[in-house]
């Protein structure tokens, strides 16, 4: 991965000397990168060229000569790159597409590689994806250029300072701030998010932090695979995981720069296991609000295409998005269904699965990622081994306590009072009933109540919905062998009760899976 600025030209200039006869540089950026590589070129005085489909060879610096040749196909370049007495540096643009379609320039571009050795000569492919024929893969290096950082956006920020009339009503607090709050924008998004805050009020300031997040928005919209949400859930809205919601807590400050100088490492993440309902998609909700961070839902389905390499350029792709706006939560709801390898794909599931294990692994920013899983079968072993996430937890069935206070939260959402309810007799009840199905409860009871004369709804209301014969059968009657698979973990140590600190204390109190009798149909006379 390369570095930034003149880092990357020294990178560029280390790998000139190491005759690298072929680099692909992966960005959407290649503006900023052309002038990276003519930089590194003019400091050593090599002559460097770009070409392309439609203007064949330009010179990309004034002590480069003309070509004086007209190249307009991939295989007469390559040719004319060969022939060329000077030891320079040829910039492929849009490469890729030639070699995607193309057997040929893949077999022209590899002999002339294999001849390029034995001089100083050098070719950087400039592309928007990383696909490398399989040809290709031992002959070519792979840089990704990363987006501008601190410092790169604090000078396309001071750009704007330079402009006549444009008022900066930034301190240097305040411009830190805000260059800090771009960090993952490419820098024409940046310069673009910049003009638009001076356009729309005549000056730049720290108001405009919203304006830079709101960018960020509409490029993880626009990806596909991710989905921004607003952090709007708080841990008060949780019933019962006690001892899931004291980790949350303990480790809310842990992004810290206070954190950071004590030697503490950000969290990595959280795999949440538990049959559907439970709870597991509202706690990575709560998380986001509860540490302020955005939150990010990757669909797993999104990521896979039909292209061949797709997939895996897909996945990559909403990663780094991802690392964009981080510090953030990464939401990876039933992750068993992305990363489940059906053998019918051609391996395409275990690579894009192999992807997401070595970007956890290897991953620097400030990512939280939480997972959600409904069945473990389904996990590869290696996705949940130690050190992988920070703590795996399992959500049972909601104990007698857990549910009355799940009925308080769901109550108290409808109504500002709740006095009038007997949440022990609904408790009582409410047996093998996940906190999704209380919530269901609660709003079938409302609507008894509204057909009969818009009266308030009251706790027999609720009663009748989910004593037997029931309106509503709770999901853990047809889950049974489910909730015993993942009790078996609990057991042998591989997750932690959500709801218990100690595994003995979460066996005594755990829900036995009551049968349920649903309300019989009804004739009706005509």
């Amino acid at each position: 991965m390369a570095r930034q600025g003149s880092s990357f030209q020294d990178e560029l200039n280390l790998y000139f000397k190491a005759r690298f006869s072929l680099i692909n540089v992966v960005t959407v950026e290649e503006e900023r990168v052309l002038k990276e590589i003519a930089d590194a070129c003019s400091s050593r005085g090599r002559p460097v060229y770009s070409w392309d489909i439609a203007d064949g060879f330009v010179p990309l610096t004034e002590a480069t000569g003309e070509v004086g040749r007209p190249a307009r196909d991939p295989v007469t370049a390559l040719e004319i790159i060969v022939k060329l007495e000077q030891d320079a540096v040829f910039v492929l643009k849009d490469f890729h597409r030639m070699w995607e379609r193309n057997p040929q320039v893949v077999r022209k571009l590899k002999n002339v590689v294999q001849t390029l050795k034995r001089t100083r000569k050098n070719i950087i492919v400039t592309s928007s994806r990383n696909y490398i024929p399989e040809e290709l893969a031992d002959q070519v290096y792979v840089i990704d250029f990363e987006p501008p950082d601190f410092e790169g956006m604090k000078q396309i920020l001071d750009t704007f300072t330079r402009i006549p009339n444009v008022r900066i009503d930034l301190t240097d607090l305040g411009r830190e701030k805000l260059a800090r709050s771009a960090l993952g924008l490419t820098a024409n998004q940046a310069q673009r998010v910049f003009s638009k805050a001076i356009v729309t009020k005549g000056s730049l300031d720290e108001q405009d932090i919203d304006l830079v997040t709101q960018e960020k928005k509409s490029i993880i919209r626009a990806s596909g695979a991710l989905e921004f949400f607003a952090a709007t859930e708080t841990i008060e809205q949780v019933g019962g995981l006690d001892v899931l919601k004291q980790w949350l807590r303990s480790r809310e400050n842990c992004f810290s720069q206070q954190a950071a100088d004590y030697g503490l490492l950000p969290p990595k993440g959280l795999l949440l296991v538990g049959i559907p309902g439970t709870g597991k998609s509202l706690t990575a909700k709560v998380v986001s609000g509860l540490w302020r961070q955005p939150l990010i839902r990757l669909d797993m389905g999104a990521v896979f295409g039909s292209l061949v390499g797709q997939s895996e350029e897909n996945i990559r792709r909403a990663l780094r998005l991802a690392e964009t706006v981080s510090p953030c939560v990464l939401w990876i709801d039933e992750v068993e269904k992305g990363i489940a390898d059906t053998g019918g794909d051609s391996g395409t599931g275990s690579r894009v699965f192999g992807t997401l294990l070595s970007w956890m692994e290897d991953k620097q920013k400030p990512v939280f990622v939480v997972c959600t899983a409904n069945n473990i079968s389904r996990i590869p072993p290696e996705f949940s081994r130690a050190g992988r996430f920070d703590a795996i937890f399992f959500l049972d069935l909601p104990t007698r306590r857990e549910r009355r206070e799940i009925f308080g939260v769901q109550l108290l959402k409808r109504r500002p009072v709740i006095d009038q309810f007997d949440l022990d007799a609904l408790a009582e009840a409410s047996s093998g009933y996940v906190g999704s199905e209380i919530e269901q409860a609660v709003v079938a009871a409302m609507v008894r109540a509204f057909n009969d004369g818009a009266r308030e709804f009251n706790t027999a209301d609720i009663l009748r919905v989910i004593t037997p014969p029931v309106e509503i059968v709770p999901l853990s009657s047809s889950q049974k062998d489910n909730i015993e698979r993942l009790r078996q973990w609990l057991i042998e140590g591989r997750a932690r009760s959500a709801s218990f600190p100690e595994v003995n204390s979460a066996l005594q109190e755990q829900v036995r899976v009551p049968g349920f009798a649903a309300a019989p149909d009804l004739e009706l006379d005509d």
